[in-house]
């Protein structure tokens, strides 16, 4: 299998992520835990340029929000 690889990409209004198949697995995997009923509102995750991101990209947050 792959490394996952992502990438985050702002113009304007718009913002784009990127990845392959791995990369895509691993999003949906964060955000079906951030999901969990078990957790509160106001849990987060940071994906950073270097770390969790490809070169170039712009940093990601994932957040869990009952007020919207």
């Amino acid at each position: 299998m792959d490394a996952p690889r992502i990438k985050v990409m702002a113009a304007g209004a718009e913002v784009t992520i990127a990845g392959n198949a791995a990369g895509l697995r691993l999003i949906a995997e964060r955000l079906e835990g951030l999901a969990d009923p078990e957790l509160a509102g106001g849990y987060h995750m940071h994906l950073d340029e270097g770390i969790d991101l490809e070169d170039g990209s712009g940093s990601l947050v994932l957040e869990r929000d009952e007020t919207i």
